[in-house]
């Protein structure tokens, strides 16, 4: 796992060959290598470096990588140090199994393959397609089958899934924006709306009681005839559903993954961790993805419904260059 490196030591005290498994891109394993080769070979401190319009020059992207698209961590010195870290357990393996395939980051597993790495194996796409199934019965196995019932009344790729992961959630003046948004696209939609803990307070976003206490009013029912908002989402049943056309995501790599794999076209709005690079890897070196927001950053804005409605219309043109390829 790629954040158990010092399990390391232990297999070499045993002469046990180690592998790492990294989860996300063969970009992003890229990255975290340049910065671990400028803090120990050039001494440089990543952290300290100031100014969104900074750029790096990174051998795993095509394009120069502004700071504004680093993961969050790299901004304390304490979060750089450790995954700096993390970079250097890397070099101390076998080899590095990666869930990415080559066709999708052809210049990323190269610029990997140049033998200052272990040796890379692009094992992906790893996919649990069956993650959405609960018991028969159950509340969940309910609400996807009210779901995915409702996306059967609907024309194929006329609809554009909203969702953002398990951590993902937003305030009352940004849900607003949204909803807007939708109502002024005219565009048929399926929303996973979920419900952020209280300010100060760690834990998972959970449905809402009353999804009307949060929305503008009168938003359900103008939107009635071409909408869903739901909680919970069964993400992959969704994606794969022939109704589907368009996803807004937070970029996680395995709603990327998930999602290219169901051809479903990408709108970015990455929330955290590695989601930007992730976003600006699919906008501006893969061309597989239009942007809404590649370098947000949460509770530091409001994206406006205009921003929004814009990313919206263009991830659900239907002969786009993004929707053929």
């Amino acid at each position: 796992d790629m954040f158990c490196t010092p399990m390391i030591n232990v297999a070499d005290e045993f002469q046990i060959p180690s592998y790492l498994f990294f989860t996300s891109s063969a970009a992003t394993l890229g990255f975290w290598f340049h910065l671990q080769s400028l803090h120990d070979e050039q001494r440089k401190d990543v952290a300290e470096i100031t100014g969104w319009d900074f750029e790096l020059i990174v051998s795993s992207f095509i394009n120069p990588v502004p700071a504004g698209v680093w993961p969050g961590v790299t901004r304390t010195k304490e979060g750089a140090t450790d995954f700096i870290d993390f970079a250097a357990g890397f070099r101390q393996t076998k080899g590095i199994l990666i869930n990415t395939f080559r066709e999708l980051e052809p210049h990323a597993l190269r610029s990997l393959s140049d033998g200052k790495f272990p040796p890379v194996y692009p094992v992906g796409p790893l996919l649990n397609m069956k993650s959405d199934d609960g018991h028969v019965g159950s509340d969940q196995s309910i609400q996807k089958s009210d779901i995915l019932e409702w996306l059967d009344d609907q024309p194929p790729s006329s609809v554009v899934f909203l969702c953002f992961g398990s951590m993902g959630s937003f305030d009352e003046a940004q849900v607003k924006e949204i909803a807007c948004a939708l109502e002024q696209s005219g565009q048929r939609f399926l929303w996973s709306l979920r419900q952020p803990e209280p300010k100060g307070k760690m834990g998972m976003p959970s449905d809402y009681a009353d999804v009307k206490l949060v929305l503008p009013e009168g938003f359900l029912d103008q939107t009635a005839g071409i909408g869903k908002v739901i909680g919970w989402a069964p993400q992959v049943a969704i994606l794969a559903h022939p109704a589907v056309g368009g996803f807004v995501s937070h970029c996680g790599w395995n709603s990327t993954l998930e999602s290219l794999w169901c051809g479903v076209p990408i709108a970015t709005w990455p929330l955290y961790a590695e989601q930007q690079l992730n976003a600006f890897g699919l906008v501006k070196e893969l061309g597989l993805g239009v942007e809404i927001k590649i370098d947000y950053k949460k509770d530091s804005e409001v994206v406006s419904s205009e921003e929004i409605e814009r990313g919206i219309r263009r991830v659900m043109e239907k002969d786009s260059d993004i929707r053929a390829r």
